[in-house]
């Protein structure tokens, strides 16, 4: 029986849940579904552009399984591109954790020592 996984830190929701293309009606589309970490995941690396240690520091899992959830939301995105399926970002074990500040990656410690320690509230706090 597999561990069961801990909850992954989110900073924001998604405005919109739910894509697809023009002029097809939703039934008649395959639907992709991308779950809320792995959305976390591709707005931390992708849109702000930051390291999958640092992103994963914030999201308070490990380096390694930050990068699966990235290559899996990547996978995702693609066949939702590609397929023109209909993209529903929705579930996962998260846990919300609200950021008053969208740029905070000068905080970030800059040894791998110091980012254990530090939890990403902490790190938002002395920046924002």
């Amino acid at each position: 029986m597999p561990r069961p996984s801990k909850p992954r830190v989110i900073g924001a929701k998604p405005e919109i849940a739910s894509f697809k293309p023009r002029g097809i009606a939703a039934k008649k589309l395959k639907a992709v579904n991308l779950t809320l970490d792995e959305f976390e995941a591709i707005r931390l690396a992708d849109y702000q552009g930051l390291s999958h240690e640092d992103a994963a520091v914030l999201m308070n899992i490990s380096r390694p399984t930050f990068s699966r959830l990235v290559e899996k939301a990547r996978i995702k995105v693609a066949s939702f591109i590609i397929e023109g399926s209909e993209l529903n970002i929705s579930g996962g074990n998260v846990q919300f954790q609200e950021r008053g500040c969208s740029v905070f990656k000068q905080a970030l410690p800059e040894s791998r020592i110091e980012r254990r320690k530090h939890s990403a509230a902490v790190l938002e706090e002395s920046y924002c």
